[in-house]
């Protein structure tokens, strides 16, 4: 087994501006060392808010071992719970979503309350006291109408990012839009593979032909993150911020998310094979087509499209070493008709087959770093800026985790 000490040899093993050690990405114990220090102490993204459109929706979660219930109560408020009965620990719910009007484990049917109080229990004594025994807690956040979830005793502050999802996520509404689409693939690759793949366009133009009819693959637009290296990024930055639409760059102070918005090709207004309009109604508070797409990352496990005409989410959950799990979710106005303002396949098709591209290629990926002849390559300084920043940021998490912050500031 690693220790920590391992792991820590291994991080500082790292060449800057080079891929990972190949254990990173293969061993068992790192992909345990990364659920406990990464995954189970940090928000996640859960699901859009659209994801629960009513009392009793709920959607279920696994992060390693850690199973979780996402619900919406009466009172409309989404709260989070460990997905174990408290009589013996039977997980509650085994569908990964549905609608229920109580939360009953189907071993003893314990039933509790959608805010997690138990209001049944039989025969269990006079003694016995329901609100000793509720479910427990995970911490949860709507903000800006994406859920998110944090396994840790103590969650890390959200508000800047609250505050600056407000003013990037808030003019596309997502409290008013609903769930078009959902698609969940397997790609048997590590979720660091997965998440470097789409933090650069360095392979766009070779893999991925649909996706680029609209979406530009100018490093400086998409591999630079701050969209006004670019003059065409510049110009449309400029042009949102005068019509009151945020736009310019923005990260937080760990580099674990930030918010940029960049222009489509030519005329493009989406993500479509003819660069036109997928959907009818605009969502939001959006004021011109053209507004390109506001791209927010929140690493660990999310990347975002906010466009004129829709919203995409993407969900990335760790399954395994070499085994990730990516959900898409197309967001359209809540008043838009299938097949009187979008066609679904024409809404769909470009990312559905982007998607099946890029499991293509982190499969290879995976497969090549697996052999013995695997040795970290360097990345191009050009190109490949948002994966240097990516892998920078995760092995500085990971060293934070196992050695302490007090420790790390000393050395």
């Amino acid at each position: 087994m690693l220790s920590n000490s391992d792991l820590l040899y291994l991080l500082m093993s790292r060449k800057p501006w080079h891929s990972l050690p190949q254990a990173f990405y293969t061993d068992p114990d790192v992909y345990q060392a990364d659920l406990q220090n990464i995954w189970q102490r940090d928000w996640i993204f859960a699901a859009p808010s659209a994801e629960l459109p009513k009392g009793g929706s709920y959607i279920t979660l696994e992060l390693g071992t850690a199973s979780v219930i996402i619900v919406r109560g009466m009172d409309g408020v989404v709260r989070a719970f460990h997905n174990s009965c408290r009589h013996r620990g039977s997980r509650i719910c085994s569908a990964q979503k549905g609608t229920a009007p109580k939360l009953v484990c189907p071993y003893h049917q314990w039933t509790y309350d959608l805010d997690g109080k138990l209001l049944w229990a039989r025969e269990m004594g006079a003694d016995f006291d329901p609100s000793a025994h509720g479910l427990g807690l995970v911490h949860c956040r709507d903000i800006a109408g994406m859920i998110f979830i944090c396994l840790a005793e103590n969650a890390p502050d959200t508000r800047d990012l609250e505050a600056q999802a407000a003013r990037y996520m808030g003019p596309h509404d997502l409290a008013n839009l609903k769930v078009a689409h959902q698609s969940s693939i397997i790609e048997e690759a590590n979720w660091k593979l997965v998440l470097e793949n789409n933090r650069e366009c360095y392979h766009c133009s070779g893999s991925h032909p649909s996706l680029c009819v609209t979406f530009p693959d100018d490093p400086n637009l998409v591999g630079a993150d701050d969209s006004t290296t670019s003059n065409a990024g510049r110009a449309h930055v400029d042009r949102c911020e005068a019509a009151g639409l945020p736009a310019k760059y923005v990260i937080d102070a760990s580099e674990r998310w930030r918010f940029v918005r960049i222009p489509f090709l030519g005329k493009g207004v989406s993500y479509t094979l003819d660069g036109k309009a997928a959907v009818a109604k605009r969502v939001g508070r959006v004021p011109f087509d053209d507004a390109g797409s506001c791209l927010f990352f929140h690493y660990p496990n999310t990347w975002n499209h906010f466009l004129s005409d829709q919203v995409l989410t993407f969900r990335v959950l760790p399954v395994g070493p070499m085994q990730t799990q990516v959900t898409t979710t197309w967001l359209v106005h809540k008043d838009a008709e299938e097949g009187r303002d979008y066609d679904l396949k024409r809404l769909t098709e470009v990312w559905i087959a982007t998607n099946d591209e890029d499991r293509r290629i982190v499969e290879e990926n995976q497969r090549g770093i697996n052999s013995p002849g695997y040795k970290p390559g360097p990345y191009s300084q050009v190109q490949e800026g948002g994966v240097n920043q990516f892998v920078d940021w995760y092995c500085r998490t990971l060293q934070t985790a196992l050695m302490g912050p007090a420790r790390i500031a000393a050395e």
